[in-house]
């Protein structure tokens, strides 16, 4: 059946839930971003504490960063412009509030260009003097395909949610019905942050959070701990 009139063609919707998948091999199921060490020292004791928390890191943290450089990455990937490419990524290094989070994005990123380079036979030249960060290799990929950056915003921010949502799970614990509506939250509160996001410009951009830095510094020396972050 041909795709409808309008819609996303099916080979790069295909592309963008495979890119938002947790079965990805770039390690993000690894990472809790701060809330293993909410729940040690924050209070984040319950599924409702949790939703909130993470909804409001959605809305507080990513969408002003990690989202908006994604938004922005894509249109710059698409028309060559390596120099802009180069900005937004040397952006995202200097803007990491703790030594776990630029680790987690270097990592991601070196993982996620390993992938591409089984993807795209032009990947391994574009990042040879390119140490990408996570949302910056993640848009490059998301470039390729027919999406509009929006829809790949969506795909990215959803990514995230489910190994957010899979963190709580595993850290707390609850159960997986508590995770999914935990996950369902987060899904009904992306597309307003996505919309945010893209509506930044370069001087709104922010990262600047500074009660999840000083738990991601504490969350180094924590005494017991699942994940990397």
């Amino acid at each position: 059946m041909d795709d409808a009139p309008g819609a996303l063609p099916a080979a790069s919707l295909l592309q963008l839930i495979w890119l938002a998948s947790p079965a990805l091999p770039v390690g993000g199921f690894s990472y809790s971003e701060g809330l293993e060490a909410a729940i040690e020292w924050a209070g984040i004791t319950t599924e409702q504490a949790a939703a909130d928390w993470l909804a409001d890191q959605l809305h507080l943290s990513l969408a002003r960063s990690d989202l908006a450089i994604v938004g922005q990455a894509i249109p710059a990937w698409r028309s060559g412009d390596l120099d802009r490419i180069r900005t937004l990524n040397d952006w995202v290094f200097q803007t990491r509030e703790s030594a776990e989070f630029l680790l987690q994005t270097e990592q991601m990123g070196r993982s996620f260009v390993e992938w591409l380079k089984l993807r795209h036979t032009d990947a391994a030249a574009v990042f040879d003097t390119l140490p990408a960060s996570y949302p910056v290799a993640f848009a490059f990929a998301a470039s390729r395909t027919e999406a509009p950056a929006r829809d790949a915003c969506l795909a990215f921010a959803f990514g995230w949610a489910e190994n957010m949502a899979a963190a709580a799970v595993k850290a707390m614990p609850l159960g997986q019905s508590a995770g999914q509506r935990i996950l369902g939250r987060l899904a009904a509160e992306i597309p307003p942050a996505v919309d945010r996001a893209l509506a930044l410009a370069d001087d709104e951009r922010q990262a600047f959070s500074p009660m999840l830095a000083v738990l991601s510094a504490r969350h180094e020396t924590q005494y017991s701990r699942l994940f990397r972050s």
